[in-house]
């Protein structure tokens, strides 16, 4: 049997988090840095797993089941569990994962090996599925089998990624527009921080954020916070007994509709509008839905005081990476303003790079 190469990005939510699982929006780019599966079938029913990066992963039956398989090499095996649950074909053999996405940062790197596993295994089987398909299956593998309620927006964002565009996700509908945000035409950017305080969606706080909103909906008769997004936000937190929980729904209803505010910002190149309602986003994930930390708090203050648009955390929470909206001939000056400041805090420097919208998630021919 011949070797299979499949891709997919890491991506960068510009805005809109904690939204996707309350069928909100929200508004990524898929990364340039990606994730590479090399899939060598060989007809057995065991997959062998590597790293460059993680080392040795672990030999699993393709018939395993949630619980079988920890670490990262659960998120491989959910990902054909899921498939195979689907009623597609799953075949053994070794698969050798190279990842250019930061692990932990908030950059959707589960994601992105999700996704390049699926797609691998599709091409080796002659497996056709659409994206949005393969999306939803991702997703179940992470929900199910690794036991991580995310929502859907980071597979969608891997698959869907174009260059010089950012996505407006409908986690309702699940339609994706396309919206124009070439930042080097425009003299910007994107400088993303990552602080290496590692994060990980299926450590309880995530959980716990997606129980207070579906609580907080039940609570309201609803069946999802979206029902409430063309309500009067005022007055309907007023329903919200629990003080915790009126912070997080004001947190998911104020956060949709910067997201929409902020992509017809984009489209009309009203970058200082996008960079406060960034500035927004951060406050709001700080106080109502408290998913940033004092680390992550310190990068985005200082991104902005050294003269960015506009900074906030990106990603589930709790650690990871922190984006910085600025000018393309500022990049450095803020970014090294940021390093000097978290280490005159007494932490850890962070590392930078600037990211560009890149594409979606490829499979390349097969090889033999």
């Amino acid at each position: 049997m011949n070797r299979v190469t499949a891709r997919a990005p890491g991506r960068i939510n510009l805005i809109g988090e904690h939204t996707d699982y309350n069928n909100g929006y929200a508004l990524p780019i898929a990364l340039t840095q990606q994730t590479t599966v090399h899939f060598d079938p060989d007809g057995s029913n065991t997959v062998t797993l590597s790293s460059e990066q993680e080392g040795a992963g672990t030999s699993f039956d393709i018939g395993a089941q949630p619980g079988d398989v920890g670490g990262w090499s659960a998120y491989p095996a959910g990902s054909l569990w899921a498939l195979a649950s689907a009623g597609y074909p799953v075949l053994g053999g070794t698969m050798t994962v190279n990842s250019q996405v930061p692990i932990g940062a908030g950059l959707a790197s589960s994601a992105a090996l999700e996704c390049a596993v699926l797609l691998a295994m599709n091409a080796a089987t002659g497996t056709r599925l659409n994206r949005l398909d393969l999306a939803r299956i991702a997703q179940s593998g992470e929900n199910d089998f690794v036991g991580a309620s995310t929502g859907l927006m980071d597979q969608i964002a891997s698959l869907y990624g174009e260059v010089d565009r950012a996505l407006l996700i409908d986690c309702e509908s699940l339609e994706v527009t396309s919206v124009g945000f070439d930042l080097e035409a425009s003299g910007l950017s994107l400088v993303v921080i990552n602080s290496h305080a590692t994060h990980s969606h299926s450590t309880g706080e995530y959980a716990s954020r997606r129980e207070t909103c579906s609580r907080a909906a039940h609570a309201l008769g609803i069946d999802s916070l979206r029902r409430l997004q063309d309500a009067n936000i005022e007055q309907t937190l007023t329903r919200v007994e629990d003080g915790t929980d009126r912070r997080r729904v004001r947190h998911v209803l104020t956060e949709n509709r910067r997201v929409l505010d902020c992509a017809a910002a984009l489209s009309a190149g009203e970058f200082r509008s996008v960079g406060e309602f960034m500035n927004r986003s951060h406050a709001s994930m700080r106080d109502d839905f408290e998913i940033t930390t004092p680390l992550i708090d310190l990068i985005a203050e200082s991104a902005v005081r050294y003269g960015a648009l506009g900074a906030r955390m990106t990603g589930g929470g709790f650690g990871g990476c922190v984006i910085a909206l600025v000018g393309s001939d500022d990049a450095y000056r803020v970014a090294d303003g940021v390093c000097a400041d978290v280490v005159r805090a007494g932490h850890r420097a962070p590392t930078w790079f600037v990211a560009h919208p890149g594409p979606g998630a490829t499979t390349s021919p097969v090889s033999g």
